[in-house]
């Protein structure tokens, strides 16, 4: 039935053409802006340590844990909580109506992140806090809108790169996040070269320094703020026009225009299939089709992002250990950023961002499925094998840095060549058109509960340098990869079949059966 429709064979047989890129583009603004946050906090957290809670110990400040957990957390509470909200709008409403939303909440709260009011380090952390969850609530409802809008314009041969490539521009806003930071400490360094009382025994970091991590987390809202235009003149998806609102019409002109050709209306079609579609996720109907998927897409997600954020948010702890930076007594607090940030950028540049596009490139050739099993698998085997050898790893008398930083590195090349990819992709093609963002959206959030174990629980065992507490949190992480390994069973494969095949929407028939793993 589904198959039979003009708006849909266009969409699925449609060649490669510019608004494709330009979808990627626009689309994958909100992962940029998640990404380049992520990545800048992790620096910012020790330079707030340093300017807001020196206790005059003798040693550089550092953010007690509690403060260190809200400040990352509250942005992932707020992701999870915008992903429920928008995902669940983006099916009801439509999903070009609260597109823009998210990007104006983005923006705004990027912008009012780095105007953290006060100048004592409750009401900084405080108003810091606040501003992060609802910068987190733009971005985690961009997650099911992007991955829905994308999946529903992309033809079927073609649809999982290019879901990837909206994904992997979490790798290039990780890049430019590295070079933000990195070029404004070592400018702020130029430009204020004498810090007399940032060394033994004050510590003091001196006041210029408070402006350098406003600047970087303002910086965050310009792409939000560039694509906005843009986002607003992207027309609702074909597919949700005529399979959800029945409005052939529209629908025909709409892709229409997008794709440059003359579509049919066929409006007594599109009722047809809007009657015989109409169940809702709790029904019994939706969890007899699809509810084995859903728990695969959950379940997947939630063990991936426990690991994934944890490396993310503690790689600030490991570099010491690598010999990337040095200890923090040796260095000033702006030293401190440019280091960290350096060493950040490297891990990215050579194993986060060749892993998003090495998705990108074979997802259509391997499959979503290989993809994802072999990225756990190997993300399990990098992590035990640092997790056994870390005391020798980290021993500056051994000279094993750089095999720490190639091994860890590895951990983030897998992850992104492998589930931190597929997970995103798949809940974007199994599901039917009437549900798709709200799946997506349950599959997202339940990656962000995983983020936030990461955040509050794994994070805590890595702040104080404990040895053991690290090898303990590796060995966790290793495990919930293995979990995930064995959980990618409950989903299937989706390459070169149409959405409505795959959903089952296309005259109530599955497509995906057992042997298409393998395909």
């Amino acid at each position: 039935m589904a198959n039979n429709l003009a708006v849909l064979r266009a969409l699925d047989t449609a060649h490669t053409q510019l608004y494709h890129f330009t979808a990627i583009v626009i689309a994958g603004m909100g992962f940029f802006t998640d990404a380049y946050d992520l990545f800048c906090i992790t620096a910012i957290t020790k330079l707030l340590g340093r300017l807001y809670y020196n206790d005059g110990n003798g040693a550089p400040g550092k953010l007690p844990p509690r403060v260190n957990n809200a400040i990352t957390g509250m942005a992932l509470i707020g992701t999870l909580m915008g992903q429920l909200v928008f995902g669940y709008l983006g099916d009801k409403l439509g999903r070009k109506r609260v597109y823009g939303v998210t990007l104006i909440l983005m923006a705004t709260c990027a912008i009012c992140s780095g105007l953290s009011f006060g100048s004592t380090a409750k009401s900084v952390v405080t108003t810091l806090c606040f501003f992060r969850f609802w910068l987190g609530f733009g971005i985690g409802g961009d997650y099911p809108l992007s991955a829905t809008i994308m999946s529903e314009y992309a033809n079927k041969k073609t649809r999982g790169s290019f879901i990837a490539a909206v994904f992997a521009m979490q790798g290039v806003g990780s890049i430019f996040a590295g070079l933000v930071s990195m070029t404004l400490s070592r400018l702020f360094m130029w430009w204020y070269q004498h810090d007399p009382l940032d060394k033994p025994p004050t510590f003091i970091a001196q006041p210029e320094a408070d402006f350098l991590w406003r600047i970087v987390l303002m910086l965050g809202a310009l792409p939000a703020l560039l694509t906005f235009y843009w986002r607003m003149k992207m027309p609702e998806t074909g597919r949700y026009t005529a399979l959800v609102e029945g409005n052939a019409k529209k629908a025909a002109i709409d892709m229409g225009q997008v794709l440059d050709i003359e579509l049919e209306e066929e409006q007594e079609k599109v009722a047809q299939f809007k009657a015989a579609n109409e169940y809702k996720i709790f029904s019994s109907a939706f969890w007899d089709k699809h509810g084995l998927h859903l728990i695969g897409t959950m379940s997947t997600w939630f063990l991936l992002d426990i690991a994934f954020y944890s490396q993310n948010l503690t790689q600030k702890d490991m570099f010491p250990a690598m010999g990337l930076i040095r200890p923090a007594p040796r260095m000033t607090a702006l030293e401190e950023v440019f280091l960290t940030s350096r060493a950040m950028l490297l891990v990215a540049l050579l194993g986060t961002f060749p892993g998003y596009w090495f998705t990108v490139f074979l997802i259509e050739k391997l499959g979503r499925f290989k993809i994802q099993l072999i990225g756990f698998f190997m993300m399990s085997v990098f992590m035990f094998t640092i997790a056994f050898k870390y005391k020798e790893l980290k021993d500056p008398n051994n000279h094993e840095g750089w095999l720490f930083a190639i091994l860890y590195g590895m951990t983030f090349f897998f992850a992104n060549f492998g589930p931190n990819s597929t997970t995103f992709v798949l809940p974007a093609e199994l599901f039917p058109t009437r549900v798709r963002s709200t799946c997506h959206a349950l599959s997202a959030a339940a990656g962000k509960a995983g983020a936030l174990v990461g955040a509050f629980g794994v994070q805590s065992f890595t702040l104080d340098q404990n040895t053991t507490k690290i090898r303990g949190a590796l060995f966790f992480m290793a495990f919930t990869n293995m979990l995930g390994f064995c959980c990618t069973f409950l989903v299937t494969e989706t390459k070169g079949l149409s959405l409505e095949e795959i959903s089952g929407e296309d005259d109530g028939e599955d497509h995906t059966e057992e042997g298409n793993y393998y395909k």
